[in-house]
């Protein structure tokens, strides 16, 4: 079978291996689609700390069962599924409490052992999760859609709330999505365009360029000078994390989804006087691939206007360089097994 695996960082080939074989436990999967994270193009420009080389990239997907052992979820062979993909130890503190998704030791497909973007792989059944008749396409991005419902649950979110997202990348808006359907009026910034006009097309109620406008001007205007109930920050910058100290009101939530790689400076005392809770997130449970995949069949979201291109496997190493140089016009790209 064929396999995209990044060489060296900058380096993609596609390669030849074996078709793997699967273990009492685990289904064959024919993989679909694949969704590029920002963890992939981290690992592709050799800046994501986890990963080692030759590394098969990819956690976004949706796969077709080929064989799949008698199992209580009711999946069998021919139905169109997306999987868990993070692994964890079991054994550790945080696994013991069933806080899985931040194993000790975690597992990531595609950073610390290789991922989806092969044409078949081998899951334990345990892992595999109901496409409830949901296309290949919109599978693949059911995983970065539930990286953003866990944040949001991490936090009490309730109808009415004011709610506001620093950044519209593909996670900020998927958050975005996610906390309109729980009710919260949501204010969304960012500093590009295109991702804001997205944005405004899935139901921002208000959008922010803050190249363009006064952030904490269009806070007090949003919140009638309250402050934000709930803030999100989903860049993973220090400016946007401190604008949401600064936009939040007192009493509020803070959650963090954004990866950071600068250390912010600030006067921790703010947080004592508005009684701030910040939260941090990583990853996402089952549970929440299966709540999305609900709301997608529902109809209420169309989750494929996220995407921006589709490219055949041959062609990975220019969808990688499409992100790598991506000027924010961009959302998602999949990659077609």
């Amino acid at each position: 079978m064929k396999a995209i695996q990044i060489t060296t960082p900058g380096v993609i080939n596609l390669i030849d291996k074996e078709t793997p074989v699967a273990n009492e436990g685990e289904a064959l999967l024919k993989v679909k689609y694949c969704g590029i994270c920002g963890a992939d193009v981290a690992s592709y420009t050799g800046n994501q700390p986890f990963t080692t080389y030759p590394r098969i990239p990819g956690h976004e997907f949706s796969a077709e069962i080929v064989s799949v052992p008698e199992n209580n979820k009711g999946l069998k062979a021919g139905d169109v599924i997306t999987c868990n993909p993070y692994f964890n130890c079991g054994g550790c503190y945080a696994c013991k409490r069933g806080i899985v998704n931040a194993c000790y030791d975690n597992q990531t497909m595609g950073v610390q052992r290789d991922g989806s973007f092969q044409e078949y792989i081998t899951m334990p059944v345990e892992r595999l999760i109901d496409g409830k008749g949901l296309s290949a396409q919109e599978l693949a991005l059911i995983e970065p859609f539930s990286i953003s419902c866990h944040a949001l649950s991490r936090a009490e979110v309730k109808e009415g709330d004011n709610l506001l997202i620093m950044g519209a990348g593909p996670i900020g808006l998927f958050a975005m999505i996610k906390a309109k359907a729980m009710g919260a009026r949501v204010m969304i910034a960012d500093m590009l365009e295109s991702r804001l006009n997205l944005a405004r097309e899935y139901g921002a109620d208000m959008i922010v360029n803050v190249k363009e406008k006064n952030l904490h001007e269009s806070a007090l205007e949003f919140t009638n000078g309250n402050g934000f109930d709930v803030c999100v920050e989903a860049c993973g910058a220090p400016e946007t994390f401190l604008s949401c100290i600064d936009e939040a009101s007192h009493g509020a939530n803070i959650i963090l989804i954004g990866n950071g790689k600068r250390n912010t400076d600030f006067l921790h005392s703010i947080i004592l006087k508005k009684e701030l809770n910040i939260f941090g997130s990583r990853n996402a449970f089952t549970k929440d691939f299966e709540e999305l995949i609900d709301l997608v069949a529902s109809g209420k979201v169309d989750v494929m206007k996220m995407v921006s291109g589709i490219y055949k496997k041959e062609d990975a190493q220019q969808a990688f360089e499409s992100l790598k140089n991506n000027d924010g016009s961009l959302c998602k790209l999949l990659i077609e097994f």
